[in-house]
């Protein structure tokens, strides 16, 4: 597939291109809301452009597309979990979950993942490649298409490291945001980090007051090298002061993703250090109980090991949560349905 890819392009991008074909700055605003506000996804579908200007448009550019590979709807709570085909036939995951707030879309940045957390079926099958600006925007779009409501909600937590598709991830956050396009509000985004710190803090620089969420998931840099390699690169402390800075620049809380494996860190000497790492900062700490794979051969804590732990931390005064599971009948957790497909397809091969 040749030519600019119209809908990764931001609305100041769209205007120079728009100018650079001999067009009116103006037609840029049209497309651009086309694109990010009623969701279009053809060249012939743009109403106001004339037919020339179409032609045009499709000599030297290109709407990118995704579409539903597969789709599953829990019983329980009507968490949908879908598949998508990308243009070169690549899968990546989505999730879209109903709170008493709205919708909530948990989408993916990448390609698979080459991060390497033991507990994530999202990297077992390493990185493809990074995801365009459009590929990310276009997960919200399909999914609001296919229920016909409006996403309030948009979290940064399936396959991929964000941080890790940086500039990627950087623009959909503008497009996304955009009043002439979706128009969702920052502080209605969340994105879920490993702990690249650098670009924590370039992250930082950008002010926008989107929510920072930190996979932490030990407090001790010796177990985190175990089940997280990005420990070998930076350390617990590189990754606190750099959430410091993001809240001194943001004025945003961060929130700490604690994924509690029974009997690994869910034990007093990991309460007391967590405590001794977040007290006084101003962050929330989000329990997540372990959702096991087949790939890593632990079980999740009992109930009075959950509670426990949230009550150690509430009492030191940090804000803390424990997640609700959603979706637990169709594989909702991050990764685990493409890693089935990719599975399956090799299966496939063999016969």
């Amino acid at each position: 597939m040749h030519g600019t890819e119209l809908n990764s392009l931001s609305l100041d991008e769209l205007q120079q291109f728009m100018e650079e074909i001999g067009e009116e700055r103006y037609r840029a605003e049209q497309l651009f809301t086309y694109l990010h506000r009623n969701r279009g996804m053809t060249i012939d579908g743009i109403s106001v452009f004339s037919t020339g200007l179409k032609d045009k448009l499709k000599q030297v550019s290109r709407i990118n597309n995704i579409e539903i590979y597969e789709r599953l709807i829990s019983d329980l709570d009507g968490t949908r979990k879908y598949l998508f085909t990308l243009e070169d036939d690549n899968i990546i995951e989505g999730v879209l979950m109903e709170y008493r707030h709205g919708l909530t879309a948990c989408i993916s940045t990448q390609v698979g993942c080459r991060m390497g957390c033991v507990f994530c079926a999202s990297s077992k099958d390493g990185l493809a490649r990074n995801l365009s600006p459009a590929e990310i925007a276009n997960q919200i779009y399909i999914m609001e298409n296919d229920v016909d409501r409006s996403i309030t909600n948009i979290v940064l937590m399936g396959s991929g490291e964000p941080l890790d598709n940086y500039d990627n991830t950087l623009k959909f956050l503008y497009i996304i945001h955009d009043e002439k396009g979706h128009n969702i509000s920052y502080r209605n985004i969340t994105l879920s980090t490993c702990g690249i710190v650098p670009n924590i803090y370039k992250l930082a620089d950008e002010g926008l007051p989107i929510t920072l969420s930190i996979s932490l998931h030990t407090p001790f840099d010796e177990d985190r090298k175990k089940i997280m390699p990005i420990g070998h690169r930076y350390t617990i402390d590189d990754i606190i002061k750099a959430c410091k800075y993001y809240i001194n620049q943001t004025n945003r809380r961060v929130t700490m993703e604690y994924i509690l494996i029974g009997g690994v860190n869910d034990r007093v000497e990991d309460q007391n250090k967590l405590i001794q790492i977040l007290q006084g900062m101003e962050c929330h700490v989000n329990l997540i109980p372990l959702n096991p794979i087949e790939e890593f051969d632990q079980r999740k804590p009992t109930l009075e090991s959950i509670y426990r732990f949230q009550n150690r931390l509430s009492k030191a005064n940090i804000p803390t949560t424990i997640r609700k599971e959603m979706g637990g009948d169709i594989s909702a957790a991050c990764g685990q349905l493409r890693r089935r497909y990719i599975y399956d397809k090799y299966e496939r091969t063999l016969r």
